[in-house]
């Protein structure tokens, strides 16, 4: 197994963390995003948006983040713990993967671009407006509850963990949102956690 990454991507940390969750052995390979490796022909035969992160297992090559979840959730969870076969279940699991790709993308992750990485085609306005929006709900959500979805951690809490566990250096800290701070040492405490840059330690 290889994952083709860049340990300053949440996209790319949400797969590391899970690959470590399920203790597979994996080959970590960095991709020089400055350099523009992953704009390169060689690259863009393993994922032609040229993005990362991209897992390499069992002669298949899967991209996209939430895609890559899903890939593990089902190749190497015999128990179906992560993404569960119940329908109803599996439904919420998606629904949290959807937030994942919408919400908090638009939201918290682009407000990290902004503050952390300077993007000038960025508006950390519009982000901090969707995060709050986002928070608001969430933490309503959580009120009550240890995971997103049912009784235990799913790759939905995966998939939303990372930028939203690095949203006080985007500029959103998370002072207000007390069951928000629950859920991420609910995760910071699943065996074999894998932390994102200490981001959040360092906030």
């Amino acid at each position: 197994m290889k994952l083709y990454r860049s340990a300053l991507s949440g996209h790319c940390h949400r797969v590391e963390m899970f690959i470590s969750l399920l203790s597979l052995p994996c080959e970590m390979i960095d991709v020089d995003l400055p350099a523009g490796e992953h704009k390169q022909p060689e690259f863009l035969q393993k994922n032609f948006w040229g993005e990362v992160p991209v897992l390499c297992d069992d002669g298949a090559t899967i991209s996209d983040s939430n895609a890559i979840l899903v890939w593990l959730a089902t190749k190497h969870d015999p128990d179906r713990r992560w993404y569960p076969n119940d329908p109803w279940l599996m439904a919420e699991v998606q629904r949290w993967l959807s937030v994942a790709a919408g919400k908090i993308a638009f939201g918290p992750n682009f407000a990290r671009l902004a503050k952390v990485f300077g993007k000038p085609d960025v508006n950390w306005e519009q982000a901090e407006w969707i995060t709050k929006e986002l928070y608001a709900g969430m933490n309503t959500w959580l009120e009550g509850r240890q995971w997103l979805v049912g009784d235990w951690a799913t790759i939905a809490d995966l998939a939303c963990y990372s930028f939203i566990s690095s949203s006080a250096g985007g500029g959103v800290p998370l002072d207000e949102w007390g069951n928000i701070r629950k859920w991420l040492n609910n995760v910071e405490g699943l065996d074999n956690f894998q932390p994102f840059m200490n981001e959040r330690a360092a906030a």
